[in-house]
């Protein structure tokens, strides 16, 4: 169990919080609704009284105009004593901010970064914003499974030797899908020759707080590290967390470069739940996630048991695949149900109004939370039972083109940043082959960009996401929603 040498139980942010509306403050300041007085009725009702009461601004507000009060300050100093990191910072646009923060920090300019080829797009727009060249480390594809597995120490090793004026490398773990890299081997690599990790575990804020959970990258070695506290942790959308240790990654040079992307208006409703949630970890994590754990094992069991529905598990951590998983990311395949992942999660929406993280051609996730109980897991449980009863109904699958895992994998031929931001055109699919693509092209969930600015498009891509869009697949940021046409370089 982690020792502590700040008092965890006390929540700075959450207590500046409770003190500003006992000595009954009032700003002639933003935000102009002033705690709700002014704001509609309607969405007052609806978003709740307390939600705007507790919508005050940061500084000047909460805290006074120099921040003397240190509120926010004090609260990361506790967040950084609670995981075991040296320096915690917070954030209130997502994980997506720190990422590209930490980006910037360490290759930030003319730089290069050592990537796995996985990565979530908005790493993918770090590399746009900061104009960083990406050397990508090969992803291990399974080809049974037809999903990507973090890549191995091995690869590391050898993209470091490709490329040893690297600034950094970046990794994500867990994946969307609960898997992870052996972070220890990985940061050991960097070391040795003296360039630092970071660690894109943004589904992996409660991994500090109990030790059957797969290791928390500060332990593992990490230099940095990205958290989004709502994704696994209790605090609300878009809190993130980034924690820093050792001597490679100037902690005033990041925090700077967050400031850069940061907004300066930041939302104390997000700040407060991540302080919160800290709180709440430090005093009961063990015994709440302990819960979690046991109620996931019931939960992936009795899944298991409905006939069609295969929940993962051992194939995800096989040789050669991940070196850890997070069992409550709960995949299931439903292919053998003879239906795809979106007509599973569109169905289960529709029928038992219960929504699933994420979903492909072959599979459906649900991930548990230390809030899920004996209740919560009957309803999944029924709806995963329902489907199963209802997939013979249901039109066939339509399949989808996969490409082999080395067609995942197009040529660089320009920087990201300069595919992005320079002349470019749209032009018919079959014409966009052979071309230089302008824009990601991100199947989401979960968020992993099939093509992103600079590569070249290749006939098995355009033909990939076109058959998943007519799958159900969903990609969002194609300028052409239609995937009709392609945004290339002129």
């Amino acid at each position: 169990m982690r020792q502590y040498r700040l008092d965890q139980r006390q929540a700075p942010l959450l207590q500046a919080l409770e003190e500003y509306h006992r000595r009954d403050r009032y700003g002639f300041t933003p935000p102009g609704h002033r705690q709700g007085r002014g704001a509609d009725p309607r969405a007052r009702a609806i978003l709740g009284a307390d939600t705007y009461r507790a919508d005050v601004l940061a500084s000047a507000g909460l805290d006074d105009r120099k921040s003397s009060n240190g509120y926010l300050s004090h609260a990361e100093e506790l967040m950084a004593d609670a995981v075991g990191a040296e320096q915690a910072f917070f954030a209130t646009a997502g994980s997506s901010l720190s990422v590209k923060a930490a980006m910037l920090a360490v290759a930030g300019g003319q730089g290069q970064l050592l990537l796995s080829r996985d990565a979530h797009k908005s790493v993918v727009a770090g590399l746009i914003f900061a104009g960083v060249e990406p050397r990508w480390i090969p992803v291990r594809y399974d080809r049974d499974l037809h999903l990507a597995h973090p890549p191995s120490p091995e690869q590391f090793e050898e993209a470091w030797d490709r490329c040893p004026d690297a600034s950094g490398a970046l990794v994500v773990s867990p994946t969307p899908y609960g898997t992870c890299a052996d972070i220890e081997r990985l940061a050991e690599i960097c070391h040795r020759r003296g360039k630092p990790l970071i660690v894109d575990e943004a589904w992996g804020a409660h991994l500090p707080f109990h030790d059957a959970l797969p290791t928390w990258a500060m332990d593992a070695g990490a230099d940095v590290c990205v958290v989004s506290v709502h994704k696994m942790g209790t605090g609300f959308e878009q809190g993130s967390v980034f924690h820093t240790q050792g001597g490679l990654v100037d902690p005033d040079h990041l925090s700077a470069c967050a400031d850069l992307l940061m907004t300066t208006s930041p939302n104390v409703i997000v700040y407060a739940g991540i302080d919160a949630w800290r709180r709440q970890m430090a005093e009961h994590g063990e015994r709440l996630l302990s819960a979690a754990l046991t109620l996931t094992a019931t939960v992936r069991e009795r899944l298991g048991e409905l006939d069609g529905v295969r929940v993962l598990h051992d194939e995800l951590l096989a040789k050669e695949a991940s070196h850890d998983l997070d069992p409550m990311h709960v995949l299931m395949d439903v292919s053998d149900l003879g239906i795809t992942g979106y007509q599973a999660a569109d169905w289960v929406r529709e029928q038992c109004r219960l929504d699933l993280g994420l979903s492909d051609h072959r599979r459906i996730e649900a991930t548990l939370s230390l809030a899920d109980d004996e209740a919560s897991a009957d309803r999944l449980l029924a709806a995963v039972t329902g489907l199963v009863a209802a997939a013979p109904a249901l039109p066939r699958a339509t399949p989808v083109a996969l490409p082999s895992p080395e067609q995942f994998e197009p040529e660089p031929v320009v920087l990201p940043r300069d595919a992005f931001f320079g002349p470019a055109e749209q032009v018919p699919a079959a014409r966009a082959v052979g071309r230089v693509c302008a824009e990601q092209l991100t199947p989401y969930p979960p968020g992993i960009p099939a093509l992103i600015p600079g590569e070249r498009i290749t006939a098995e891509l355009v033909d990939y996401l076109r058959s998943g869009l007519a799958a159900g697949m969903v990609v969002p940021d194609a300028t052409d929603a239609t995937l009709d046409s392609f945004r290339v370089v002129a």
